[in-house]
């Protein structure tokens, strides 16, 4: 039972809940966000809100478009605003709170790897490199 009370509250597991919860609602508010914004803005251009009426037929079979359309724009805005919201002022703020640690790695001169400071001689290539102190 111990073992399945670490699983339950492992770091990883709730985070992962906790992502799911709110990516769900953040699908949903994109949704509406494109129902109420973008296609009316559509409609002010083609004259129809709802794309669902573009439909090609070839012989008996019906090829519904226009869904794909909607859902390609829902996607589109989805990825502009998760881009513009969280993923650029995140890397702001990470490269903010990195900015005074002190390096850790050099580059081998060599093969142009990553290697420990202290490193006399490259991991990745093997070849011999001057010792920063």
């Amino acid at each position: 039972m111990e073992g399945f009370k670490k699983f339950l509250f492992r770091g990883n597991l709730v985070q992962l809940a906790v992502a799911v919860v709110i990516g769900a609602q953040f699908s949903a508010l994109v949704n509406q966000f494109v129902k109420s914004f973008v296609d009316p803005l559509l409609a002010l251009v083609g004259g129809n809100q709802n794309l669902s009426h573009l439909k090609g037929t070839i012989g008996d079979t019906v090829f519904p478009y226009g869904d794909f359309i909607s859902a390609s724009l829902t996607f589109l805005i989805s990825a502009v605003v998760v881009y513009f919201v969280l993923v650029a002022p995140m890397a702001k703020v990470i490269s903010y709170l990195d900015r005074d640690q002190a390096a850790t790695e050099k580059d081998c001169p060599h093969c142009l790897s990553q290697i420990p400071l202290k490193a006399s001689r490259c991991a990745h290539c093997t070849q011999p490199v001057p010792v920063t102190a």
